[in-house]
């Protein structure tokens, strides 16, 4: 091959590589671009997320005093202090009353998973035994136990000895799982129970509750543990709630680092479990979200 060909190729691969090398310097700097707008979204993203957390929590505070203040009216007018009632009237304010105390449930849900979201709130693990937690919710829901056919059964823990993990996070996580399996069961029963089970070379505690109540549509099982989600179906609609119940649990349970989870079956019933470690402290730092 003569000089002038060589040559020619050769100004040719050149000019290809000359192209190539503007073609990467111009995906280089649109990554770049894409990198710097990403950070941007992302900062913003959390700045709003910090805006909603100091929301809820100011919200929260700000609804406690008048409806403590409703609560304790009510609870004198139904104690008759300022004179009887009719039945009319005792109907009523009972109505004000309940009301009043689904709502304080509903902020302090809210109020809680802002801490959360905030990374402001903390885990005190301690030992304690079941058979406590058991006692101390059972004498809970006693009170609230309405529907004569609806039976509320705590079983004998299995092979459990103490636990070593925040108790009051625990016993929120269960009246979670206990007051939604009583909200949606209208006949039959809710069934507590505590096992030992080994897995992933480790020791757990395995909680679950289980109800015969309407169940829930496979469909919505990706995601029930999410931010206000809720169950589709006529007695869900007749119920008030803000679906944060379950997505407060899930967060808890990950805080003593555990784990959550169900089945369910419409028209069957369905089981809610949490999962927790047996001993030791929660996995890593208990104050982040």
């Amino acid at each position: 091959m003569d000089e002038p060909a060589l040559a020619e190729q050769l100004a040719a691969a050149q000019a290809q590589v000359a192209q190539l090398s503007e073609e990467l310097e111009e995906t280089n700097r649109g990554v770049l671009a894409l990198y710097a707008e990403l950070d941007t979204q992302a900062a913003e993203l959390r700045h709003a997320n910090e805006l909603k957390s100091r929301f809820l929590a100011y919200m929260s505070h700000e609804f406690r005093t008048p409806l403590g203040a409703i609560q304790s009216m009510t609870r004198l007018l139904l104690d008759r202090l300022d004179g009887p009632l009719t039945a009319e009237q005792e109907r009523q304010v009972q109505f004000i009353h309940q009301n009043a105390l689904e709502f304080s449930e509903i902020v302090n849900d809210l109020l809680d998973l802002a801490k959360v979201e905030a990374g402001r709130i903390d885990v005190s693990p301690g030992w304690f035994d079941m058979v406590d937690l058991f006692a101390a919710l059972r004498g809970m829901f006693k009170p609230v136990l309405t529907n004569p056919q609806v039976s509320l059964i705590f079983e004998d823990p299995i092979d459990v000895p103490q636990v070593f993990s925040d108790d009051r996070k625990l016993a929120q996580i269960l009246r979670n799982y206990i007051s939604n399996a009583l909200k949606f069961t209208q006949r039959g029963e809710v069934r507590v129970s505590a096992l030992r089970v080994s897995e992933d070379g480790e020791d757990w505690v395995r909680f679950a509750v289980a109800d015969t109540g309407i169940g829930i549509a496979s469909e919505y099982h990706g995601a029930i543990f999410q931010d206000f989600s809720q169950i589709d179906s006529p007695i869900q609609k007749s119920l008030r709630g803000t679906g944060l119940g379950l997505s407060l649990s899930k967060r808890l349970a990950e805080l003593l680092g555990g784990s959550v989870g169900m089945h369910s079956v419409p028209d069957q019933g369905s089981t809610f479990h949490v999962r927790i470690p047996l001993r030791g402290a929660p996995v890593g730092d208990a104050t982040s979200s």
